[in-house]
């Protein structure tokens, strides 16, 4: 483990913007096909979620394909974020060991390693648990993952944490950068995240804002 790297313990052991780092892995169409473990609207939701919070706090996003030619493109909602960004696209099945995508990471700098994946079990977890050895703190989001059956995304999940990597959830990333409300130049940002995919939680975000008399639009 790298020596700067902060233990789990803290108030350093939340992510951060200037820290952080975010792989997506094969949200491709074939993997959504075979996706068991969650409704798939709501996996697209979340990662989609995840990609906007990653943009509005100016986090690296780094996407990442396997075999798009049989596999799809990267989902749509996910591309028109970074329209100006090509998926890398690999053979590897474990996405870390693709050279090219462990040399996009490190080139950022960042040591806090943000990762979502269809599927959990494979395509999250392989290069989850390999990044640990390269001195990376690895979160796993497990709400923007799935697996081809609830058992498999349950496995891939306890396999992960038992090697150290950090199971987290969309919502949870998203408050962990935000952090606090005095941080006004990401609030209209944050917020219109969570009307638009924080689920009850935006209704009842729109049902304050209507209270206030505010315009939650």
């Amino acid at each position: 483990m790298d020596p700067h790297v902060t233990p789990y313990i803290g108030l350093d052991a939340l992510l951060t913007p200037q820290r952080s780092v975010l792989l997506l892995i094969d949200h491709q169409g074939a993997q959504f096909a075979g996706l068991q473990s969650h409704d798939a609207n709501l996996v697209i939701n979340n990662v989609t979620a995840l990609a906007k919070g990653a943009k509005l706090f100016g986090i690296p996003t780094i996407l990442s394909t396997v075999v798009e030619d049989r596999g799809g493109r990267i989902i749509r909602q996910i591309q028109e974020l970074f329209p100006e960004q090509k998926p890398i696209d690999r053979t590897t099945i474990n996405t870390w060991e693709d050279p090219r995508v462990v040399q996009a990471v490190a080139d950022t700098g960042r040591k806090d390693l943000i990762i979502a994946g269809l599927w959990t079990d494979i395509c999250l977890a392989f290069p989850a648990i390999h990044a640990l050895a390269d001195g990376y703190r690895v979160f796993a989001v497990t709400d923007a993952s799935g697996a081809t059956s609830l058992e498999a995304h349950e496995r891939g999940v306890q396999r992960m944490v038992q090697a150290g990597v950090i199971p987290t959830t969309t919502g949870t990333v998203l408050g962990e950068l935000q952090r606090d409300w005095a941080r006004e130049e990401t609030i209209s940002g944050i917020t219109d995240i969570f009307l638009s995919h924080g689920g009850s939680f935006g209704a009842a975000l729109a049902w304050e804002f209507q209270l206030l008399g505010a315009d939650a639009t």
